[in-house]
């Protein structure tokens, strides 16, 4: 028997997330992945699977979760759909071109070639609660400490060294985690914006436990965190537009443009979301995963605005440009929210697509620049204030595998701005 591809490589991983729906019909009308292009554990027979099967894929909601989820107005034809149409991968090209296109990029550009300059994040550092009553601290990726209220929400947390199930294929961290788990100190909040594994990791919810934080979750992932051994009466599961009042804060969920899986196919009873959390006078925003959607606009219409938004900006590509922002439509998203403050968000952790490692920082500065934006790119690790946000740094370009002859993105670079510029028709293709 041949051996199978790394089933999370990026590559493999992609391709198996975005398999057919096990039951009823996907979210909006979408070109799934046909099971033959669809490399490693998709093909499996029901008997191997379970035997691969660990832990880590979590459980299916049952009894009365199940029963809520059916109830959800987002949920129809047996899955829950999107906001507007939305395609996983864009079939213009064949799943073969798509594969071919992975093997010939650049490698060497994806990730950073010298050590990620982390700022060491020490206790000292958070010990004292912030002045303006809101402190962010990006830990890399999606992973933010949101001091606000008196609080502390951690949001997305992933201290593991793979976002995969197995601890033996999958992309591995670039850089360390700013500080151990065991160093944080007490969490009030814990807030997962969907189950995909660079969000969501079963050994990072399992460290939490022994805390007394909540965990808030969009419908059906509280089953995962039951399954991993959180206690129900510490799950807060919430639907788009639902509220909750958790130690002090209000915590809303809100729509974003994506999917669910942690197994080879889409899942059609797990719901993604974005997050607001207000508390102390303070309003902050986090994407989680997202494609652009005008349903920005609504959110800060209705709940902005905002002190901060935390928005993702890497792990784009031609191939899924409805399901993950480019980093000028995160800065169109930011505005649209009515956000003061911008920290890019998911990047420079793992190498989740073909575009190079620096590049959304690069393409974030430039956008955000040019539609004056005000923008905090700080080191992973490094705590800032909204109010009074860190100078811009432009750090990772001492460390990224830059090619003689490709000058990088500049403030006032005339194909800077002619990029911004264009991004909305960018925009308006990703939404028709």
């Amino acid at each position: 028997m041949p051996r199978p591809a790394p089933w999370f490589s990026r590559l493999a991983g992609l391709a198996s997330q975005f398999a057919p729906p096990p039951a009823g019909k996907p979210a909006f009308p979408v070109r799934a992945v046909p099971e033959r292009a669809v490399p490693g554990l998709a093909g499996l027979p029901r008997a191997a699977w379970h035997r691969v099967r660990t832990d880590a894929f979590g459980a299916e909601p049952k009894g009365e979760r199940l029963a809520r989820i059916r109830r959800s107005p987002q949920f129809a034809d047996g899955a829950f759909r999107n906001p507007v149409p939305t395609r996983r991968l864009v079939y213009e090209r064949t799943a073969l071109e798509i594969t071919r296109a992975q093997l010939s990029a650049d490698k060497t550009r994806r990730a950073p070639a010298a050590a990620v300059p982390v700022h060491r994040l020490l206790p000292v550092d958070l010990a004292a609660p912030p002045a303006s009553g809101l402190r962010l601290t990006w830990l890399g990726h999606a992973t933010v400490l949101a001091e606000i209220g008196g609080r502390r929400v951690l949001l997305d947390p992933v201290w593991g060294e793979r976002c995969s199930p197995f601890d033996w294929t999958g992309p591995k961290r670039l850089h360390p985690v700013p500080l151990p788990l065991s160093e944080l100190g007490p969490v009030d909040v814990v807030v997962i914006s969907h189950d995909h594994y660079d969000h969501l990791d079963m050994r990072t919810v399992r460290a939490l436990i022994d805390s007394s934080a909540v965990f808030a979750v969009p419908l059906g992932v509280g089953a995962h965190l039951e399954h991993w051994g959180v206690p129900a009466r510490r799950i807060v599961e919430l639907d788009w537009w639902e509220s909750a009042e958790v130690a002090g804060l209000t915590l809303t969920a809100t729509p974003a443009r994506h999917y669910c899986s942690r197994g080879p196919r889409t899942s059609a009873l797990f719901l993604w979301a974005s997050w607001v959390v207000a508390g102390g006078g303070h309003r902050i925003f986090h994407s989680g995963d997202t494609g652009y959607f005008p349903g920005f606009t609504e959110i800060g219409r209705r709940l902005g605005p905002f002190d901060a938004t935390m928005v993702q900006v890497g792990a784009y590509s031609e191939f899924w440009p409805e399901v993950h922002m480019t980093p000028e439509e995160g800065v169109r998203a930011h505005l649209d929210l009515g956000g003061q403050l911008m920290l890019p968000i998911h990047w420079c952790t793992f190498n989740l697509a073909i575009h190079p490692w620096e590049e959304p920082a690069e393409r974030v500065v430039a956008a955000a620049q040019a539609l004056g934006v005000h923008l905090a790119v700080p080191r992973p690790g490094k705590p800032f204030e909204p109010v009074d946000p860190p100078a811009l740094r432009l750090w990772w370009r001492a460390v990224a595998a830059k090619p003689r002859g490709i000058e990088p993105l500049v403030a006032g670079r005339p194909e800077a701005r002619e990029r911004v510029t264009g991004v909305s028709e960018q925009i308006s293709n990703s939404v028709i």
